[in-house]
């Protein structure tokens, strides 16, 4: 096995490392932002900076595997969706915002299974598709160290730094929540023909 596969297999353990650090019990706060979460934010970032790295590590020195296409894409949605989910689980984000993301990957995968009968046909990433990564990691990354809930920011009981934070956490989920929508949209664009037997 690959270093880039072995990179892909450590981001998938880390995501129940990440579910598991809140049955812990770790007390304390850091600038009012409980350690806990802290803990959660730096594991998801190291499994972010894994993404990039196994996907350069793999073209750049000629390794990429089936098994690698397979797992690489699963790794990603595993660990966007369990942070999101751990989000909604204390009260960071609407359930309506992973919804649609995971209704979006249900959709994208299935066209793939589709595309893959059918010979293979690859349907190239959008700049929706694009735009929809670097916003999702972004706020899920600002939204673990914002001690207030989405949308706060328009009640007027915010000032000063906790309003920026969930100003910018509370934009970056609506952009990506916008973007997931879009590169769904495109990706059902592209694939049309797929379907029309």
């Amino acid at each position: 096995m690959n270093l880039a596969n072995k990179l892909t297999i450590f981001r998938i353990i880390l995501v129940p490392l990440m579910v598991i650090i809140p049955f812990l019990g770790i007390k304390g706060e850091i600038l009012g932002i409980p350690i806990t979460y802290l803990i959660i934010d730096f594991i998801f970032i190291i499994a972010s900076i894994t993404d990039k790295l196994d996907g350069y590590i793999a073209r750049s020195r000629n390794q990429v595997t089936t098994f690698g296409k397979f797992l690489d894409p699963l790794a990603d949605k595993i660990l966007v969706l369990a942070a999101m989910v751990m989000l909604v689980e204390i009260d960071k984000i609407p359930a309506w915002i992973p919804i649609i993301v995971l209704a979006r990957e249900f959709i994208v995968s299935g066209y793939r299974l589709i595309a893959v009968e059918k010979g293979g046909k690859v349907i190239a990433a959008s700049v929706w598709g694009k735009l929809k990564t670097v916003t999702q990691m972004i706020a899920i990354i600002l939204a673990f160290i914002d001690v207030n809930s989405f949308g706060i920011c328009f009640s007027g009981e915010l000032s000063g730094f906790a309003f920026a934070l969930n100003l910018v956490v509370t934009v970056m989920m609506i952009i990506q929540t916008i973007a997931t929508i879009f590169s769904g949209y495109e990706y059902l664009k592209g694939g049309k023909d797929l379907l029309k037997d």
